[in-house]
């Protein structure tokens, strides 16, 4: 899927994370594919990016050939993690600390919708334990623990950014349509913990932000099956989307802590 030439660009930030002056060492969680893999692309070829992590589930490989011949682009590190196995999290946390010992920028694009044996529910009646389970152990679970492994890393005298994806589904003011009970309970508990985080991270780190974002609809995997009510000019690329996404994060503050944005800026109600 190509953007569209009516649709407005975002705007390059001239700086990734609020504040911060000098190159940055990011992470992107959820790298082999989507917006995740569009996310790493972006930041590779940036020149206050100095080092990116790259974790997946399986080793990615998100960055085309040409952009690593660029001396500008960032030194990668590949890592495979998964967000439901604390082991290789803690194992992502080792390896960041013995390569640079701090990160700046943290953001997150793993998450579930449909699996084997998982699809959104149209009614009550569909619900599944085991489903709902998974749902939430990837997009909420999951994200608490990258959390909890991560914050050696984010508390430090400078700048940082931990943004994860979350969706509007997960906006509880803004369900009208009902359905889509595990996808839509498990990102709410993903805000609701994403918030927690941002309070708690703030005592340590007052030049900290921890940001939920809606990526907007956007054309990957995640979403195919589930784009036929949206119109074509709605649809964002993953590449779209990933540079909405980073522009968002040189507008915010310390202030905006523990905020829902969706990839156009505006705010997202609970």
């Amino acid at each position: 899927m190509t953007a569209s030439p009516d649709r407005p660009r975002a705007r390059p930030p001239d700086r990734l994370v609020p504040g911060c002056s000098g190159p940055i060492n990011a992470l992107v969680v959820g790298a082999g594919g989507g917006i995740g893999s569009a996310i790493a692309s972006l930041l590779a070829a940036r020149s206050d990016v100095a080092t990116l992590f790259l974790a997946s589930r399986i080793t990615p490989e998100p960055v085309p050939a040409g952009a690593l011949l660029s001396p500008r682009s960032a030194r990668l590190h590949p890592v495979a993690c998964d967000l439901t196995a604390p082991e290789t999290l803690e194992a992502l946390r080792a390896e960041i600390a013995a390569t640079v010992g701090r990160l700046h920028l943290v953001i997150n694009a793993a998450g579930v919708l449909h699996d084997d044996g998982l699809a959104p529910e149209k009614t009550v009646r569909q619900i599944d334990p085991q489903a709902m389970a998974k749902s939430f152990a990837v997009n909420a679970t999951g994200v608490a623990l990258l959390a909890r492994a991560l914050w050696p890393l984010l508390v430090h005298e400078e700048p940082t950014v931990f943004a994860s994806l979350s969706a509007r589904v997960g906006s509880i003011g803004d369900n009208r349509l009902g359905g889509w009970y595990a996808y839509r309970a498990s990102k709410a508990a993903h805000n609701q913990l994403l918030r927690t985080f941002a309070i708690e991270l703030a005592r340590s780190n007052p030049r900290a932000i921890v940001l939920a974002l809606h990526p907007g609809t956007v054309d990957t995997a995640l979403s195919r099956p589930y784009q036929g009510g949206v119109r074509p000019g709605q649809i964002l690329t993953p590449a779209e989307s990933a540079a909405w996404l980073t522009s968002i994060l040189a507008d915010r503050t310390p202030a905006d802590t523990g905020g829902f944005f969706a990839w156009d800026g505006q705010r997202v109600p609970w």
